[in-house]
């Protein structure tokens, strides 16, 4: 039993030690790696040499230490999904058997909107499909849209906020103080929803997923017919998209801390 604490003792110092590399880190000395982990500079060496071996670290021309080949190699060898639409998919799948409705990933764009990058239907033969693939919507419409606004830097929203917030559907909010409460109580509750505020007919709950930088890439939803989505169900479903979408967050590189920074931001905080 003792033993096998040992390994993962060391599995653990191991990863500590391969955290600590990044992009404006990228080679770091044993000493400078002993600082950082808080390890003895003789355990460092030893952890060193065995993921040398193994192809997690290399050492440079300098004596110091980079990320290995065996690292580089997985990242491209398409067994570790690096896109937002890949890595979203099977939890796609697992988010429309559990819930019974569509599930669909959507992406923030550089230019401030959103756009449906895949979906997987409902069963149902009423259902919700989406049709507008790559087609830019803003994003105050829709529980998708409030979903990424509220995790935006604060300066952002507040600029979103000033207008025009267009009014699509009778149900459509475009009061700025009722938008900045629901993005408050969003990032409380980790979802939003949206009750026929978008699309005729149609509820829907959402969650965000962050990328490697802990900024907001997209999010996650789940949408069906108003009469299948009560407040209870929509808050039910909302739990679930969230915990996909934080594993989908977890295969793109995002880290918990990472995470609350950017929320933090968000809060204006």
């Amino acid at each position: 039993m003792q033993e096998n604490r040992g390994s993962v003792q060391s599995i653990d110092r191991a990863v500590a030690i391969l955290r600590c590399f990044d992009a404006q880190t990228p080679e770091l000395g044993i000493s400078e790696l002993a600082r950082a982990t808080g390890l003895s500079t003789s355990t460092v060496h030893r952890l060193l040499l065995a993921m040398q071996e193994n192809g997690l670290v290399r050492q440079t021309s300098q004596r110091r230490y980079a990320i290995g080949p065996l690292v580089v190699q997985l990242a491209h060898s398409g067994g570790i999904p690096t896109g937002l639409r890949d890595a979203a998919l099977p939890v796609l799948r697992a988010l429309r058997d559990d819930t019974g409705e569509t599930a669909a990933v959507h992406e923030l764009l550089p230019s401030g909107q959103r756009v449906v990058l895949e979906q997987v239907e409902s069963f149902h033969q009423l259902r919700r499909t989406y049709t507008e693939f790559g087609m830019p919507v803003a994003l105050p419409l829709g529980a998708p849209g409030k979903a990424l606004l509220a995790f935006l830097p604060f300066e952002r929203q507040q600029e979103v906020l000033k207008g025009p917030l267009e009014q699509v559907q009778p149900a459509t909010i475009t009061d700025p103080e009722v938008l900045a409460e629901q993005f408050a109580e969003i990032r409380r509750r980790g979802y939003s929803m949206s009750r026929v505020e978008r699309t005729p007919g149609i509820c829907s709950v959402a969650a965000p997923v962050f990328g490697y930088s802990g900024q907001v890439a997209g999010c996650l939803s789940v949408s069906g017919p108003e009469m299948r989505m009560p407040v209870e169900r929509m808050e039910e479903s909302g739990m679930r998209v969230a915990a996909g979408a934080w594993s989908v967050s977890e295969l793109l590189g995002a880290t918990p801390a990472a995470r609350d920074r950017s929320t933090a931001l968000a809060g204006g905080r």
